[in-house]
């Protein structure tokens, strides 16, 4: 992850999603540490994030501390997500900056310039005791100099919706109709860094006929498992 960050990125548009699976015994999915957050760059298929825990603002958290390390990087980053709000309320809250104008008065909080959050609201749009709630929109106020060039028609989370296939058939704790879940939340982080290690670096990824890595511009040529049994660490 250090080396991925070490290099610069004139645009990116990232999807958030999550996926489900149980920890330790059945339990209701709200006290499950079964969720696991996806962050993936659109165009690469590169995975930014793969963190699992309890669904609360910790988890969010976290992976949005991830995201603004990328932010550092990128010129212009999009974020966009299916339904949940607090992916960009907590991006929100760590990654702002004051929009001083001049006038009198408290200056206005907006997020950082070049920084742009997309909500996809899914679901019945029926109406409902308040206000009106849009299909399209960004939850918090952006900079006026941050360039709008997104359309409605690409806020969606298709692609990491798509990835969320892949841990089913990787991994058998998310295996949804068999009892071999994971026992420790510990243990299924490690099990979701190899799957990020294989997906970034090893597998050519069908749609891009490229290594994600390779794709984004990180590495030259695929990792081979050869090649990360030898890295100094990986054994220890």
């Amino acid at each position: 992850m250090l080396y991925s960050l070490c290099h610069q990125f004139i645009q990116s548009i990232v999807e958030g999603d999550e996926l489900y699976t149980k920890i330790g015994k059945n339990v209701p999915p709200g006290e499950s540490e079964g969720w696991t957050i996806v962050l993936t760059e659109r165009a690469s298929r590169f995975i930014w994030a793969l963190e699992c825990g309890k669904r609360d603002e910790r988890l969010f958290r976290k992976a949005m501390r991830i995201l603004l390390k990328v932010i550092g990087k990128t010129d212009d980053l999009t974020l966009l997500t299916d339904g949940e709000r607090r992916y960009g309320n907590i991006l929100f809250e760590i990654c702002y900056e004051l929009l001083r104008t001049g006038k009198r008065g408290r200056p206005r909080k907006t997020l950082k310039k070049g920084v742009k959050v997309r909500l996809k609201n899914k679901g019945s749009q029926k109406k409902k005791p308040g206000p009106e709630r849009k299909k399209y929109q960004a939850p918090k106020p952006e900079h006026p100099d941050t360039p709008q060039n997104i359309e409605n028609s690409d806020i969606h989370a298709n692609h990491a919706e798509g990835f969320n296939a892949a841990p089913r058939r990787m991994c058998a704790a998310f295996r949804r109709k068999t009892d071999t879940y994971a026992k420790k939340a510990e243990r299924l982080q490690e099990r979701l860094n190899v799957i990020w290690i294989m997906h970034n670096f090893v597998r050519i990824h069908n749609t891009t006929k490229e290594v994600p890595a390779v794709s984004l511009g990180i590495i030259e040529e695929r990792v081979t498992l050869e090649d990360i049994l030898r890295l100094k660490g990986v054994n220890s």
